[in-house]
Formats: structure tokens, C-alpha cells, sequence
């Protein structure tokens, strides 16, 4: 593995936790994302691979080397900041050489490098643009330039889009993974936006409260969540607690569904997963795990409406997506149901 993180744990001073017993790898070339709520450790841990943060317990290697004590600028670690931290008083290709100057690398070949960077994402002809005159997604960019420039053997961004226009983010987001894939990056990526860290990972990975509850790929963290804090987290839900009731049956207390238990015995105490998307609108009067009800807030999106759906024995509304919102029932098939034991 060319990143990884066995057991480690770091304590902000004032005894505030930062990471508990967190372990983690990222392959070569893998891009890993880090998602979590506010606090929950995301940042703390690229400060920690970066060398930004020191004393931590566990160990951090790289390509088979223990980085504990190793300086910054010897890591070859390239970072993304949330505020492309850009050199305001040095043109574009400065800006993407700088690294490589810090290196001792040739003035000539340095501008040759920064300059074929720019060419690939894109800037070629802004290179003795002031960066000032760059647009927000201009200067991402020329961040990722200059990160890439001094072939870094692990990639860190650090809600790299988090500052852009959404009309901007989906581009870019598209273009970062094609360069990182093309540069075979072993990179760690730390983001709030779920949607960017779904379609641009290879796995997830989920931070709360310092300690790591699942990293899987990110279908698998959408559809099957490890526990419930991984569902709530990780898109919209409506979660049911139930009670195996029988051989592929729970009993959620106002209605028994369908539902592939597994081996779960009976009476074991179950949370039932539904995302919206997997409801159905107004389903045959004969369909499988059929609810009565009727629709409540609606929320416009283009392709769909989601909408609460009121149950009569259920306190919160159930959460529903779908062209038209129904009318007087929906149904979940068994199959879209996910048990969660936590």
C-alpha cells in the first residue's frame, strides 16, 4: 500500500480529540475520500500525513517509509488548500514552479515542467497572468499545477471545490479526477459535499468524532451503511426501528413488511433503512409492503418532487422521491430494504 495509517490517534492541546485509533490505506493511485461532519477529524488527518501537524500515537508510512519526524518539504506530499493558498505576488507559472525552486531544480527545466502542467489543465496561455486575475476555478487549477509539479508521491486536497460556484464544481470535479488518474495519484481527498465524494472516489471513507465507522466503495456505503450513524450521515433516508418478527419479516410496530432478514433470529432488534428513491407512488392495492397515507411538503427538483409521506401510527413522515408524489399509498420492495443490527 503507498499510504498508510495503522492506529493512529492525535490530541489537539487543551485535550481536545482529534483522531482515535483511526487505521486506513490508500493504494497506489487509489483516490480515498474523507467525509464526515464538522470536528469529526477530516482536516486533522491530511495536516497529520502532511507533516502540518506533529505528535501524533500510531504510525503514518509512505511507499514503505515511517514519516514520524520527517520535515514538510521532505515528504513529497502535494497539497490542495480550500483557499488555493496562491502566491499573490508571483505570476501564474511561478506560482507552479515554486516547489521545484524550493527543490534546487534548474530555472530552465522548472518553467519547462510548470509550463506543461499549465498545458494540461488548461492555462497554458495564463502563464504570466497575475493569479489575482483568475477566476476561482482558474486558480483551483493552478493549485493542482503546482501540487502535481513536484511529482508527489501522495495528494492531498483539502475541500479543493468547497469555494467555487456549483455551476463551476461539477466541471472541475471531473477534470481533478481525469488528472488524477492520468498522474496514477495515491491521493486522500477531504470534502463536505457527499455527491463529490461519491462520484469522484474509488472508497469513502466516514469520520465521526475522530474515530473511522465504515470506508467501503461508495456504492456500498450509499447502500449498504455499516450502523446508523453511517445511514444519517451519508445521503437521505427514512430509518424505522423494527423487530424480527419471522423468517424474512420485521415488525416496525404499525405495519410487518417483507424483508430479507438474513440469518437474524427472531425478536433481534433491527433498524430499517429506506432511501427515497426507492419508494413507489401509489402502488397496486395487492403490492408488497403497501403503506396508506398522504403526501405532506413537497420539494421540487426537476426530475422529481420529494415529499413526506404520512403514515397513520408514524410519527415522522416518510421520505419519498419520485415524478409525481403519490397520492394515497407507496410501497418499498423487499430487496430495497436495508437492516442495520446498530
Amino acid at each position: 500500500m503507498s499510504l498508510l495509517l495503522e492506529h493512529v490517534s492525535y490530541t489537539y492541546p487543551g485535550s481536545t480529540q482529534g483522531l482515535d485509533d483511526v487505521s486506513l490505506d490508500v493504494a497506489t493511485g487509489e483516490l480515498v475520500a474523507v467525509i464526515g461532519p464538522s470536528g469529526s477529524g477530516k482536516s486533522t488527518l491530511l495536516k497529520l500525513v502532511s507533516g502540518l501537524a506533529t505528535g501524533h500515537g500510531g504510525r503514518i508510512a509512505l511507499d514503505g517509509q515511517d514519516l514520524a519526524g520527517m520535515p514538510v518539504h521532505r515528504r513529497k506530499v502535494g497539497m490542495v488548500f480550500q483557499s488555493y493558498a496562491l502566491f499573490p505576488h508571483l505570476d501564474v507559472l511561478d506560482n507552479v514552479a515554486y516547489g521545484l525552486k524550493l527543490r534546487k531544480v534548474g530555472s530552465d527545466q522548472r518553467r519547462r515542467q510548470a509550463q506543461e502542467l499549465l498545458d494540461l489543465v488548461g492555462l497554458g496561455s495564463f502563464a504570466r497572468r497575475a493569479v489575482g486575475q483568475l477566476s476561482g476555478g482558474q486558480q483551483q487549477r493552478v493549485a493542482l499545477a503546482r501540487a502535481l509539479a513536484i511529482d508527489p508521491r501522495a495528494l492531498l486536497l483539502d475541500e479543493p471545490l468547497s469555494a467555487l460556484d456549483a455551476s463551476v464544481r461539477g466541471h472541475l470535479r471531473d477534470q481533478i479526477r481525469q488528472i488524477q488518474q492520468r498522474f496514477n495519484a495515491t491521493t486522500l481527498l477531504v470534502t463536505h459535499d457527499q455527491e463529490e465524494a461519491l462520484t469522484m472516489a474509488d472508497r469513502v471513507a466516514v469520520l465521526q468524532d475522530g474515530r473511522l465507522l465504515q470506508i467501503a466503495a461508495p456504492r456500498d456505503i450509499y447502500e449498504r451503511p455499516a450502523n446508523r450513524a453511517v445511514a444519517r450521515f451519508v445521503g437521505l433516508s427514512t430509518l424505522l426501528p423494527a423487530k424480527v418478527c419471522a423468517a424474512d419479516r420485521i415488525d416496525l410496530g404499525f405495519a410487518d413488511w417483507a424483508v430479507p432478514t438474513g440469518a437474524r433470529s427472531v425478536g433481534t432488534q433491527v433498524h430499517a433503512l429506506v432511501r427515497p428513491e426507492h419508494v413507489q407512488a401509489d402502488p397496486a392495492h395487492d403490492a408488497c409492503n403497501r403503506l396508506a397515507g398522504r403526501p405532506g411538503a413537497q420539494r421540487y427538483f426537476g426530475a422529481v418532487t420529494r415529499y413526506d409521506f404520512h403514515v397513520p401510527g408514524l410519527d415522522a413522515p416518510f421520505l419519498a422521491e419520485a415524478a409525481q408524489p403519490a397520492s394515497e399509498a407507496i410501497a418499498v420492495a423487499p430487496e430495497r430494504v436495508c437492516l442495520l443490527d446498530d
